[in-house]
């Protein structure tokens, strides 16, 4: 008995000891509440509140972009997601108009019926939704419109509308320099919109926001905290006109030629400033060009012929040549190494010898690259004096254009294992191979040969404005004052304006203006292909400037492997060029000289109206057509113009009531309207003005007859 009373105390003891611990912790918990609920309230409901209500970001208004004369090529339009808090209209607005608000709702967003909307709008109220749906992305008229809306009109805190604003990029001219332009998507950055993000974006604006689940914000009031500023505007170089013409020539030849993508840049010569610049890629399966890729900045490429000019250049600078001095053709075939090199040109291929400026003209591989090879190719030293040339020429670095992903040219160092050089470099490097280039950089070469050798730095992009206000100013830039001598600038003046009087672009020249220019055809992979002519892709090309004799612009088009028709740049690269500079030439004004452009010479008083009598509405009507200043110091009718010096002035005539005026010096209208109003008999004799008149002036009216000699 007693043991079992023993087992009895022992489990009740623990049973004391559970229960102790359980009121222990119990009491601990309660503590804690009370601590939490009291001591530290403020700081868990900060932390509450921090979860669901936060500052979120507004999207500031991003800056336009310009064109040069001021039309928009960039700009942000407003777009709004539609939302609706049901819970904040009372019941009776609530009731008495959500079968009209229904009815409003399917005709803007047919994705549910009137009898659809209707239930879903009483559901959502009844289910205590706050961010219900009605319709994303759109426009500022349609928001307003669907602002009107039963309901949604009594606003946000008595009606539940709620419009979250952001933009949108829009291009007007769009496709126009699309690419150049830009955009930015995520960590994507392309073009202007990319380079100028800072300046464009703007400053967002802060708002207190209520987080209702599933990542979805409401604004708790229409209040921001902090208002966002918008973006800066940047104005271009770009001539819309321009742009125009150069992408529709390109988009021609492309699309003729079944081309792999096309590129068009126009410069102006003395500044650097780009004012159009085109690219445009055939689309992957489909039968149409588009802006893709910048291919003018970032696609390096094998220029071919119309880097001769350069070759030409470094013969020139070293003293190796004059342009009359012959070379040797070999009917058109050479070879280099083991190498065969043929030019394709037909009269190449019967000329043994010819002047290096006519083998030049006849863009002659085997003439250029025999000189190359022979005064350049003897050893280590010669070698690197021709690619120090190259550089010399800027060929070899970048223009720091604003665009990002500009590519960088390619030149080979001498004897380097990394750059495979070879016997065949040079002859090779000499008529555009075996190195590379982008199309705005080989331009921006030619550009300083039409600025007397001045090298300016390509740009896009002119001032930062605010509002009409200019903030800042970015001048034209001169990277290199003079890549070459004078007189070597001027004696490859004269090669580039005969390729086109007797050369291989004979066939563009232009009666009404001459323009100086180069054509290139390269051919892809051209030392790996072997006999598989069928796999040969081409690149054709033009570059050059116009005028000739006063260039205002320069140009170049490249073309990517045309399929159809020809592949020489003079008749496929060089058509676009010359559509260019026709409307160029067309419609802007720098290429004429203005009528006034002269100081006008002050005339001669003598070659003054003196003394000249008539009306004095008449006068003034004549001297303001003939804009030519004069004073009044009369308001009668009649008056006489004189003058002193170089200066015209009307003066007051009196005309005296009852006696014979003096009508010397008028014109026989103004004398016949005079004498005849005062009762005078009038003969003329004559023609002219009125030199002599038959009565003495002041002699007293009687209606007698007077004689007017005209001369």
């Amino acid at each position: 008995m007693a043991k079992i009373i023993n087992i009895k105390n022992e489990v009740l003891i623990r049973v004391y000891i559970v229960g102790f611990m359980i009121a222990l912790a119990a009491l601990v918990i309660m503590g804690k509440a009370v601590k939490i609920q009291f001591a530290e309230g403020e700081k868990w409901r900060g932390v509450r509140d921090s979860l669901n209500i936060q500052e979120r970001p507004i999207e500031a208004e991003p800056g336009n972009i310009f064109a040069a004369d001021g039309s928009i090529l960039a700009t942000s339009l407003p777009f709004f997601d539609i939302y609706f808090d049901p819970t904040q209209a009372s019941d009776e607005l609530f009731d008495k108009n959500v079968d009209s608000l229904a009815h409003c709702l399917a005709k803007i967003n047919t994705e549910f019926t009137e009898g659809g909307w209707q239930q879903i709008l009483t559901d959502k109220r009844n289910a205590g939704k706050r961010y219900l749906k009605i319709k994303e992305r759109v426009s500022f008229p349609v928001k307003e419109k669907i602002q009107s809306f039963p309901i949604f009109n009594k606003g946000r805190y008595k009606g539940g509308f709620i419009a979250e604003g952001r933009f949108r990029r829009d291009n007007p001219f769009r496709p126009l320099g699309n690419r150049t332009l830009g955009y930015v998507r995520k960590n994507k950055k392309v073009g202007l919109d990319g380079y100028f993000h800072k300046t464009l974006a703007g400053e967002t604006g802060k708002r207190l926001m209520y987080r209702l689940g599933n990542d979805n914000w409401m604004p708790v009031s229409d209040l921001t905290k902090i208002e966002p500023k918008k973006g800066l505007d940047i104005v271009t170089t770009i001539d819309i006109n321009i742009q125009d013409v150069a992408h529709n020539a390109l988009y021609a030849a492309v699309k003729k030629s079944r081309a792999m993508y096309g590129v068009a840049i126009v410069m102006e010569v003395k500044t650097g400033a780009i004012k159009a610049i085109a690219n445009l890629q055939k689309y992957k399966d489909e039968d149409k060009w588009g802006e893709i890729y910048n291919h003018s900045v970032a696609s390096l490429y094998e220029p071919g012929s119309t880097y001769k000019l350069a070759s030409i250049m470094a013969l020139l600078e070293d003293g190796h040549i004059e342009l009359d001095d012959i070379v040797e053709l070999d009917s058109g075939k050479y070879e280099f190494y083991d190498e065969l090199l043929v030019d394709s040109g037909k009269e190449s291929a019967t000329t043994d010898s010819t002047t290096i400026r006519h083998a030049f003209e006849i863009s002659s591989n085997v003439g250029i690259a025999k000189l190359i090879d022979k005064y350049y190719n003897r050893n280590e030293k010669t070698a690197k004096q021709f690619i120090k040339r190259i550089k010399s020429f800027n060929l070899n670095s970048m223009t720091g254009i604003e665009i990002e992903g500009e590519g960088r040219p390619y030149v080979k160092e001498v004897n380097s294992e990394d750059d495979l050089w070879s016997g065949i470099t040079l002859p090779w490097m000499a008529m555009g191979y075996e190195t590379m280039i982008t199309p705005l950089q080989l331009l921006n070469f030619y550009n300083a040969v039409a600025n007397d050798g001045r090298m300016m730095k390509p740009y896009l992009v002119k001032e930062i404005q605010q509002e009409g206000k200019t903030l800042q100013n970015f001048p034209p830039i001169v990277t290199k004052r003079r890549i070459a001598s004078s007189g070597t600038i001027r004696a490859v003046k004269t090669l580039l304006e005969g390729v086109v009087e007797r050369g291989t672009a004979e066939k563009l020249k232009s009666s009404r203006y001459k323009f100086a220019a180069k054509t290139g055809t390269s051919e892809v992979n051209y030392h790996r292909l072997n006999n598989k002519i069928s796999d040969l892709k081409h690149v054709a090309s033009f570059a050059g400037y116009f005028p000739a004799e006063n260039p205002i612009y320069s140009c170049i088009v490249v073309i990517k492997d045309p399929k159809v028709g020809s592949y020489y740049g003079g008749e496929v690269a060089g058509p676009v060029f010359r559509r260019i500079a026709d409307k160029c030439f067309d419609t802007q004004p720098a290429f004429y000289n203005s009528m006034n452009a002269k100081t006008v010479n002050r005339l001669p008083t003598a070659a003054l109206p003196h003394n000249q009598l008539g009306y004095r509405d008449d006068f003034e009507a004549i001297l303001t057509t003939l804009d030519m200043d004069y004073m009044t110091r009369t308001k009668n009718e009649w008056s006489v113009v004189t003058s002193i010096n170089d200066s015209l002035k009307i003066r007051r005539r009196t005309i005296p009531e009852k006696k014979v005026p003096n009508v010397v010096g008028m014109g026989l209208r103004d004398a016949l309207y005079l004498l005849e109003n005062k009762g005078l008999r009038v003969k003329v004799t004559g023609a002219g003005k009125v030199r002599k008149q038959s009565i003495i002036p002041g002699t007293r009216i009687r209606g007698q007859e007077i004689k007017l000699f005209l001369g």
